[in-house]
């Protein structure tokens, strides 16, 4: 006679399978929420489906939509793990269990008392690992791997169910999203007084990811360059005064285009008397149309006079959020008593990441620098030195504990003695030899680095 089979058995077994194809549909439905751009929303938003509305309504509430995805994955895994159990006892009787259990006993030598126990290991082993077989692979592995490239197909299939399961449990996502709200900001007001990481531990961590890298020294550069970008001071990256083109209020319409042509800047600051007394700021553009008008013409006229004034203690990304926000691209930098030190452009900024931005008209010999070999190279006095750095390939901040105000090569110098140095005369701090090669007047001219074995 044919037994029938157990109608329990098929039961839990059927049962347990529309569990796993749940758990995976709403395992998926997570990483298919989540993962959706900010362009996704766009295109949702014209659709006016019922199931793009129900996606823009769960997005409204992400952490109450995270609280309903984990509580009901976990009732259905619960409800997976007792089934199964069930499962496991109806095929595994106890007398097969005995048998395996006996047999373990004879072979490791144990307890023929322990039989029962063995047993109930056995059972429980099954159960254990058989589960988190079936919930790893069909409840969270296959189901995300398929959401992360069927995110909208799945998030308009799973929003109606998700709705109907976020009232379902909505006293119970709301003690969670609370309960995690409240750690959440102690740990938010004790991590304020707790530096876990500083910028060190960061550029090691920065320089052990891809040191083994090839020609890896220019993403170590930008890598670094990001982290230290809050610290940087307009000051540090500033255009000293000297430097800057700029052209005088009164200037005849000849004079100007003869400075345009010059300079070859886009935008030149405006004075009246002196560089401290800026009025305003001409764009080149604004030229293009009056380039044939007299010489009596008053181009003054097209100044713009929105013109930005910074501290030289301004951070160079708090600057740049400035800059994004008045669209403007130059920064008039000035000092603690309101004289003008020099400018700062949004080329500036950028360039403090990524280096140098060279363009058509940028000429290639913009930093004077010239290397006689691996150990010695000359440079301009009025070379800044994030630049010198950059060359010599040391960290930016090598010289900061005697650099003070300066921003140049030359500066350095000054601040090093503390008096205006004679041809040839020498400096040596840490490992790193200074010698002056050139001096005028009032400026040092050209320098001469050697780097010293410290090895």
């Amino acid at each position: 006679m044919i037994a029938l089979p157990d109608t329990g058995l098929i039961l839990a077994t059927l049962s347990v399978i529309i569990l796993l194809f749940a758990s995976a549909l709403i395992s998926g439905s997570e990483i298919a929420f989540f993962s959706l751009t900010h362009n996704d929303f766009a295109r949702l938003k014209e659709d006016k489906s019922a199931s793009a509305q129900n996606i823009l309504k769960l997005k409204e509430k992400p952490r109450t939509l995270l609280a309903t995805i984990l509580i009901s994955n976990n009732f259905i895994n619960v409800a997976i793990a007792v089934i199964s159990d069930f499962i496991v006892q109806k095929s595994f009787p106890d007398e097969r269990l005995r048998s395996w259990a006996e047999s373990l006993v004879n072979l490791l030598h144990g307890d023929p008392a322990n039989v029962t126990g063995w047993m109930n290991n056995i059972r429980f082993l099954i159960v254990v690992v058989g589960v988190t077989f079936l919930l790893v692979l069909f409840g969270e592995v296959a189901p995300k791997i398929y959401a992360k490239f069927n995110n909208i197909k799945l998030a308009r299939m799973m929003a109606s169910p998700l709705l109907i399961l976020m009232n379902i449990f909505t006293p119970l996502s709301r003690l969670l999203v609370k309960g995690t709200g409240i750690i959440e900001a102690r740990l938010e007001k004790r991590g304020q007084g707790m530096n876990m990481t500083n910028k060190e531990e960061i550029s090691e961590a920065i320089e052990l990811t891809v040191r083994n890298e090839v020609d890896a020294h220019r993403e170590i550069d930008l890598l670094k360059s990001i982290v230290n970008f809050g610290d940087v001071a307009v000051k540090q990256i500033m255009r000293s005064r000297v430097d800057v083109v700029a052209v005088e209020f009164k200037s005849t319409f000849r004079e100007l285009l003869e400075i345009v042509r010059e300079s070859g800047y886009s935008r030149i600051p405006v004075y009246e008397e002196d560089f401290d007394h800026i009025t305003g700021i001409l764009y080149v553009k604004d030229l293009l149309g009056h380039l044939k008008e007299p010489d009596d013409y008053e181009w003054q006229a097209l100044i713009r006079t929105n013109v930005l004034f910074v501290p030289e203690s301004k951070k160079i990304g708090e600057l740049l959020r400035v800059f994004q926000t008045q669209k403007l691209h130059m920064a008039i930098v000035v000092d603690e008593y309101g004289g003008t030190s020099g400018i700062v452009t949004l080329e500036d900024i950028l360039e403090e990441i990524i280096g140098d931005i060279r363009d058509e008209f940028d000429d290639d010999d913009e930093v004077k620098y010239g290397k006689i070999d691996d150990s010695n190279y000359w440079f301009d006095g009025k070379t800044m030195l994030n630049d010198v750095c950059r060359i010599l390939g040391i960290e930016t901040n090598t010289f900061d504990d005697v650099r003070g105000d300066a921003d140049s090569v030359a500066g350095l110098i000054l601040e090093i003695l503390g008096y205006m140095p004679k041809p040839d005369e020498e400096i040596i701090y840490k490992h790193f030899k200074f010698k002056v090669k050139a001096v005028s007047k009032r400026r040092i001219e050209r320098i001469q680095i050697t780097i010293l074995d410290h090895k």
